[in-house]
């Protein structure tokens, strides 16, 4: 019998299945898959938890979700630094253990009878610290864990793990509140629970340490992402466009229980508030995972266009509708567009960044998105209880109509490669 050339070569370099033939990313991936679980079940439980610890205050609600977030906003450079100073493993499982204390400290709160309201949102504000100073580090090791070749679908991935737990944890939720009379300090305790999974995965591993970067002052080396951004053509179409999107299109985000109380007459710690947030999430890891599957081998840069225009078409779609009903189809594709857009963007940026400059440019990623969509949350939140959220959607909907047709990578790329040719002539 003959051995076909698949059977050879082994899968297709650049997929998902290529990414998880790599041991040491498999561990990282079900370790941070299984913690991610966790976070998301808070995630779920603490916004309605804000909500109605506020009295109903979309504000409120959205300055939970700013401490939760905000730090990526100024901590991200240094923790991007760091992914190219520090002792990666112990650096990173000392932000584990963190972010694992905090959870603790907001259940503690969750019990009071009367939890302060400051107290609440910094608990969470020092989770979202440890999270600010490790996520570019996390990013700044994959291409050591899959190579260069693997990069594509390791980052595909990595979004639908973060989708795929978004997906499990309102499912949990549900079954628990069905068959026990759980609390919402009980899921805040699950969550420190999961650090341990990524913990235990990260002990496991031995991956390479930063580049070795002593000719570099710490000062300069908090200003590499940024110069970096300026010369580089792709870098600096791509954050423009996700720092944009964050703050304008995505306030549905933070305020997803907003939205269902006041659009779709959800209660938002029903199982049915849960069961829509997880349909969300469930479009959110099939449109993260369609760029290593059935978008493998299709130029990312050329497809980013018509996602964006469907992701405006659904957010309009999501704005105008008031049944529950259709709360469920509608914010399946708004979750497949909205993670098809950020996940095609951060891949063309990864495959445009090399060695030292990736740790750097990775934090300004993370303070583009992550540091930003609070700050959307804030005032779309404000723009609700002053206004329509209906409003402050179309808003979103509308900008995402520019973006797509701002969204131009190619042109991008052939700028960049203009300047890396005339910089080799000038070398040579």
């Amino acid at each position: 019998m003959s051995i076909t050339e698949a059977q050879v070569v082994g899968p297709r370099p650049g997929t998902a299945r290529a990414a998880l033939a790599q041991r040491d990313f498999r561990v990282l991936f079900t370790g941070g898959f299984a913690s991610n679980v966790g976070t998301w079940m808070q995630n779920v439980v603490l916004g309605p938890f804000a909500y109605k610890l506020s009295g109903g205050s979309a504000t409120f609600a959205g300055l939970v979700v700013f401490a939760q977030l905000g730090p990526l906003l100024l901590l991200s450079i240094p923790g991007g630094a760091l992914a190219n100073r520090a002792s990666r493993k112990p650096y990173m499982i000392c932000a584990q253990s963190e972010q694992l204390l905090f959870a603790l400290a907001l259940a503690y709160l969750a019990t009071q009878a009367a939890p302060s309201k400051m107290l609440v949102v910094l608990a969470v504000l020092g989770g979202g610290i440890g999270n600010a100073l490790v996520a570019p580090v996390y990013q700044a090791v994959l291409p050591d864990l899959v190579g260069r070749d693997n990069l594509a679908g390791a980052v595909s991935l990595n979004s639908a793990q973060i989708n795929g737990s978004r997906v499990i944890a309102p499912i949990l939720i549900a079954i628990l509140r069905i068959s026990t009379n759980i609390t919402d300090a009980t899921f805040f305790v699950i969550n420190a629970a999961t650090f341990l999974f990524v913990i235990v995965s990260l002990v496991m591993l031995q991956f390479p340490g930063p580049p070795k970067r002593t000719d570099i002052k710490w000062k300069d080396e908090l200003l590499v992402g940024i110069r970096e951004v300026q010369a580089n053509p792709v870098a600096r179409r791509t954050l423009a466009l996700l720092f944009t999107m964050s703050l304008v299109c995505l306030p549905f985000v933070g305020q997803f229980p907003t939205v269902a109380e006041r659009n779709f007459g959800i209660d938002s710690k029903s199982t049915v508030y849960a069961a829509v947030y997880g349909t969300w999430g469930f479009g959110a890891m099939l449109g993260a995972l369609s760029m290593s599957t059935v978008f493998a081998h299709v130029d990312k840069r050329r497809i980013l266009r018509a996602l964006f225009a469907a992701f405006a078409v659904t957010l309009a779609l999501f704005a105008v509708i008031r049944s529950p009903g259709l709360a469920f189809p509608v914010g399946a594709l708004l979750g497949f567009f909205y993670f098809g857009c950020t996940t095609a963007m951060m891949t063309v940026l990864q495959q445009h960044l090399q060695g030292h400059t990736r740790g750097p440019v990775m934090a300004l990623w993370f303070m583009c998105f992550g540091g930003t969509v609070p700050f959307g949350s804030m005032w779309g939140g404000w723009a609700m209880d002053h206004g329509s959220v209906t409003l402050v959607l179309l808003i979103g909907a509308g900008t995402a109509v520019a973006l797509a047709f701002g969204a131009d990578l190619v042109g991008a790329s052939r700028q960049q490669h203009l300047r890396e040719s005339e910089l080799r002539g000038i070398a040579s």
